[in-house]
Order: structure tokens, then sequence, then C-alpha cells
């Protein structure tokens, strides 16, 4: 699986020499998204129709490939027929001539070939972009919490203090500052995030949790959702609770760039950064996810935690550093009714028990789960004073 891996033409040159070796036994081969022309396909093709090529699927989506690849393909299947069963051409500019010349494969009793994908064909497609694959998104106010406002034709969210007057839905998240996409991913789909502040930027399944404050409903800490935490600091990828922290810097830009190859399994997030001089947009790798997609709907999702400016398809908020903390808190009996629990003094350290003094509110304590362990990023948004008495 080379999908995505920055490839060019000159690396088909030695993928036909493995696709030709005498003990060649390779069965799939992913090269989607990779700026192979045809040159490459021209390249790739000798191995193809060598007598030792077994391969059974090969995936050129979104390759640049035109009527004069398909040509090379067309010719190599004709030399070696007996043996590839899938070919994926989806997102490239084949013609009405090239997809004839292969089509007419599926017809000939001599070639195995059985699937073939021309789909999603134009001349923009030999645009070297993942934009190619870009979708037309918009949020679902169904799903948003009462404190983020959709504008825009619902394309802009922003986080307000007042609760909107939005109606009971059980789509609709209740505890984290959260909101869904209307529209189910597919296929293989580009979007972008303009953010300002600290975001959560992610994908999850339909049946992610609404309700409730627990890691089942919030973006990226369960086994249902993927995603990217941005601020102005940094980057870091998180899913079913774990936290990895991404060594390139934000360096300015405020855009998130995000890629879904659903039938590859994988989920990527890249920075994006304005070209110089007029040119094209910089896209820089930031993280991967790979998983093995069910069948259930995916959705595109934002997280907003606190205030602050509009952004497309998500909101930032207040632009305050972060702080990750881990922490106890055993207060078993002290507290009647849901209260916030501080886990860290303002301008001080981890804490356990609750003396008389000032922190910063950062999680949710309820009564008779007496201990309370996790990690979050949190920011100070109010200050309380408790009195143990």
């Amino acid at each position: 699986r080379l999908n995505g891996c920055d490839l060019s033409e000159e690396c088909c040159e030695a993928l036909a020499s493995v696709l030709s070796s005498n003990s060649s036994s390779l069965r799939e081969l992913n090269l989607s998204t990779n700026q192979l022309k045809d040159s490459g396909v021209k390249l790739l093709s000798a191995g193809l129709g060598s007598p030792h090529c077994t391969l059974e699927t090969l995936s050129l989506s979104g390759c640049l490939v035109t009527q004069e690849g398909c040509a090379s393909l067309a010719s190599a299947l004709s030399s070696n027929p007996s043996h590839l069963r899938e070919l994926d051409l989806s997102y490239n500019h084949p013609g009405d001539s090239g997809a004839a010349l292969l089509s007419a494969g599926l017809e000939d009793p001599r070639w195995r070939l059985d699937t073939l994908s021309v789909e999603h064909g134009g001349v923009w497609r030999l645009k070297p972009s993942l934009k190619n694959y870009a979708c037309d998104l918009t949020l679902d106010p169904n799903t948003a919490h009462r404190r983020l406002s959709l504008s825009e034709d619902n394309r802009k969210v922003t986080w307000v203090e007042e609760d909107q007057s939005y109606p009971d839905h059980p789509d609709r998240f209740d505890c984290w500052d959260q909101v869904l996409g209307r529209e189910a991913l597919t296929g293989r789909c580009y979007w972008e995030v303009e953010r300002e502040g600290r975001v959560e930027i992610g994908v999850t399944y339909r049946g992610i949790t609404r309700r409730g404050g627990g890691d089942d409903s919030w973006l990226g800490l369960n086994n249902k959702s993927w995603s990217l935490y941005c601020s102005d600091g940094g980057y870091s990828a998180r899913y079913n609770g774990t936290e990895t922290d991404l060594p390139l810097p934000p360096a300015g830009s405020t855009r998130v760039g995000v890629y879904l190859d659903r039938p590859a399994g994988s989920l990527s997030f890249y920075r994006v950064s304005p070209g110089g001089g007029g040119s094209s947009d910089t896209l820089t790798h930031l993280h991967t996810f790979w998983s093995s997609f069910t069948q259930e709907d995916l959705l595109p999702g934002v997280g907003v935690w606190g205030g602050g400016g509009p952004q497309r398809l998500c909101v930032g908020c207040r632009k305050k550093k972060h702080q990750k903390k881990t922490s106890t808190i055993s207060s078993p009996g002290l507290w009647s009714g849901e209260l916030m629990v501080a886990v860290e003094k303002w301008g001080g350290g981890g804490v356990s028990g609750v003396p008389q003094t000032q922190w910063v509110c950062a999680c949710v304590c309820r009564p008779g789960t007496g201990k309370h362990t996790h990690t979050h990023t949190h920011t100070h948004i109010h200050t309380y004073t408790f009195t143990h008495t």
C-alpha cells in the first residue's frame, strides 16, 4: 500500500522490476494519489505485461493518467491477461477512448479483468492536488451544541456564551461543544477547515454518543472517532483516548486539510500554507490514521473549546495557552449534586484534595463516582473559590 506517498514516475521503474521478477508474489498494489502520470504508468506497464507478474488488484486513482496511460495498460494486459482482476482508474482523465480501450478487456474472454473503475474523470483531474477529491460539506444544526451558532448556510460555526434556541433533538451534543457534518463521507473526500484558536477537527461514525460528558461523546477519545487537536502552539492526533503530539508547528497556518480515502482505510491531516508568488497552496503532511472502516456512516466533525472567533466548518476559541494535566480527584462524600472539579491550581501544579484556595475549573465530577482520573487539555475559563468546611 503506497497510496499518497509522494511517489514520482521514476519509482515506477523499480516497481516494474519487482512485478516482473521470477519470484514475484505481489497480489495487490495501491499507488493512488501519486503523481505517476502517463510516463510512470508506461514504465509500470512493462512489469504488468511480464508473464511473471501475478498482480490481481491495481489502484491508480488520482495519478494524473490520460488516454496515453490507458493505452499502455491495455497493451500490458493483452500480453499478460490472466491475472489482473480489479483496476481502479477513478479521478483521472482517460477520456472516452482510454476508457473504451480498457472496457474492451471486460468482454475479452482471455482477460481475467472483471472490475474497472473510471468514475469521476475529467480534465481537471490532471491538476496534481488532493483537491481533486474536494467535497461540498455543510454542518448539521440538529447535532450542534447550544453554545455553537451556525451561519453562512451552515458552513461557519461560532462559539457563543449564550445558549442558542435550538429545539431538542436526539442527535444534539448536550455536553461537549461539538457539531457534525450533514453529509456522510464515502469513497475519497478532501475538505479544508480554516480555524482560529483551539479546535478539534475529526471524523466519526454516526453512532458516536451525543449525551453526557464521557469519553464516548468526545471526538478522538473513543473507538468511534479520530481527531486532530489544533492550537496556535501545535497539533496532536487523538484516537481512542491515545494522544500523539506532532512535531510540526503551525508556522502561522490557520488552515487544515483533511483527506479520507475510505477504500484504502486512511484518514490524513495536512497543514495548508499559501504558496508564494501566486502559486498553489502547499500541503504538508501532519498525520495519518489507518483503519478498516466499517459500513457505518462516517461524518466530519469539529469541537470547540472555549470562546472566540468564527471559522469555516469549525470555530476557534480564545487564543490562550493550554496545559495538559493528568490528575486524580478523590472526594467521596464531599460534594452534593454535580459540580465542576479542579485539577490545576491557577499558576500552580497538580492537586489532590480541596484546600481553601482558588482553583481552575476543568472537568465534571458526579456524585457517587468518588475518583476521576483522566487526561484532558484545559484552559482557564473562570475561577471559583471553594471553602472546605
